[in-house]
């Protein structure tokens, strides 16, 4: 019923709190649905784990920045946030309140989002127990690692793709 990335989002992002975990798995889904829309409940989900993850290093304007995409995104579409079992308006409420919190530079705090389907609530319970994460623990002083994830991730193949679409486009250009 649930896309498993979305479950696999969902207990990271309620479970370890790892959000940038919550964003590869996400991302690399969202390509292969909706490649190219930026207006995508996903990617409205993927920013706000990006956020979270500024927050939570304390990168302010980026958390600021990737918040405010991702309560835009989320809050047009109201009828995939239901679909995907949230309770849409409780949602908006907590983006409002972590805005807040953002703003006034409030120490950072975890936030759960609103899970109304209780099938869907279960199924991640369940997930994070196999994984060893308890749900919808308050995240307490993070690990190095996980706050710093980006700069610790091996990069090589992000690297040579890249590398490789910059030989494909100075091939097209010489043609």
């Amino acid at each position: 019923m649930f896309p498993k990335a979305y479950i696999q989002y969902l207990v990271h992002f309620h479970g370890d709190r790892d959000y940038f975990e919550c964003h590869e798995v996400l991302e690399e889904f969202w390509k292969e649905m909706e490649p190219g829309n930026k207006e995508s409940a996903w990617v409205g989900f993927i920013q706000l784990a990006v956020s979270s993850y500024h927050y939570r290093r304390r990168n302010l304007a980026g958390a600021l920045r990737t918040h405010d995409k991702s309560a835009a995104i989320l809050s047009l579409n109201k009828e995939k946030n239901e679909e995907l079992g949230l309770d849409h308006d409780l949602l908006m409420t907590i983006l409002k309140k972590r805005r807040e919190a953002i703003q006034a530079e409030a120490p950072y705090q975890s936030i759960n989002l609103p899970i109304a389907d209780e099938s869907l609530r279960n199924l991640c319970i369940s997930q994070c127990r196999k994984q060893g994460f308890t749900w919808c623990e308050n995240s307490g002083p993070a690990s190095e690692d996980l706050v710093n994830r980006h700069s610790r991730r091996d990069r090589s193949q992000v690297i040579l793709e890249r590398e490789r679409a910059l030989r494909q486009r100075t091939k097209e250009k010489r043609q």
